[in-house]
């Protein structure tokens, strides 16, 4: 596998399940009582928009495409339009859905309340392939991040996954469960999960480096995934591919919310690749991004200016 992709690089980030994503506060959560809240934080969200935008902000540029429908939907059109994203929107006719995020002053803990999102019947869904099918050129990269909404067939990402394919490109991936699953037994150039998704993944506890470095490469030996890049939280981060595995240990920052790091992270890196860098430069660029996000409270996103900042600090090492 080249670890480095010619230019020019064309990139679409695909949402099929975005949200208005809303942060506060309150002292303590507890139960029955009325929660007094801070000020709101207003986001556009879902793993494929996440990922554009912070892509946006470090400089590069793709189409971001997301099914959309109802109040929260025309908002979400509206702010994303406002941040300059180049955007295609399919319409749905069920609401797009509302998250939200809720800081705990007392603990420090952060509680997130995820909504499963808007039902899209087979027409719907069938037209996201088809808008996607359609495309003249297909993109260089096809990025799929985030859940799939109810109705869409657990197989989706393995159609895309053969599609991208079929067409010369290559295929992004970071979502969990059945359509993982599915996706991955199709193949998929490149595969971000963090280690309790790696761990649901192969089925067994991966309880120290030497096991989730040997699940990473596994995936790759198998054929399901040409590249495995493992986020670990506090313990950094693995690259893994057919040449040999990398790791780097977290940068040692102050963490105000990790709401947007895995996103962030897949950004960073995806931004490295459209630029032509190798892929464990890209890489670095990843873990920049990702860590950039720590330092942003609520469901705000890594900052250009602070990824550019952390990322010579990052040092990457090949495992024997």
């Amino acid at each position: 596998m080249s670890t480095a992709i010619a230019l020019p690089l064309s990139v679409l980030c695909l949402t099929m399940n975005p949200s208005v994503d809303l942060a506060t506060e309150t002292d303590q959560v507890v139960p029955t009582h009325k929660l007094r809240c801070g000020d709101t934080l207003h986001d556009a969200g879902g793993g494929g928009v996440n990922v554009a935008r912070v892509l946006t902000q470090l400089g590069g540029h793709c189409l971001s495409v997301c099914p959309a429908g109802g109040p929260s939907g025309d908002w979400l059109r509206h702010r994303m339009d406002a941040e300059g994203l180049d955007t295609a929107f399919l319409p749905i006719a069920q609401e797009t859905r509302v998250s939200f995020t809720v800081h705990e002053h007392s603990t420090g803990a952060e509680f997130r309340f995820v909504m499963p999102g808007p039902h899209l019947s087979e027409a719907e869904w069938q037209h996201c392939l088809q808008y996607l099918e359609a495309l003249q050129p297909f993109p260089d990269i096809l990025v799929a991040s985030g859940s799939l909404p109810p109705g869409a067939p657990t197989d989706f990402y393995a159609r895309l996954a053969a599609l991208t394919r079929q067409r010369g490109g290559r295929f992004v991936l970071d979502t969990s469960g059945p359509a993982l699953a599915a996706a991955l037994a199709e193949g998929v150039w490149l595969f971000k999960p963090n280690l309790r998704e790696l761990s649901a993944l192969v089925d067994r506890p991966l309880d120290n480096a030497a096991q989730w470095q040997t699940a990473a490469q596994d995936l790759v030996r198998q054929g399901r995934a040409e590249v495995v890049a493992l986020t670990l939280g506090h313990l950094g981060a693995v690259l893994a591919t057919r040449e040999g595995v990398w790791s780097t240990p977290a940068l040692d920052i102050p963490v105000a919310s990790a709401v947007g790091a895995g996103d962030s992270f897949v950004g960073g890196l995806v931004w490295g690749l459209q630029r032509g860098l190798p892929l464990q430069e890209a890489f670095t660029w990843g873990i920049a991004a990702g860590s950039a996000a720590l330092l942003t409270a609520g469901t705000g996103l890594s900052k250009a200016e602070d990824a550019q900042r952390l990322q010579p600090q990052v040092v990457i090492t090949q495992e024997a």
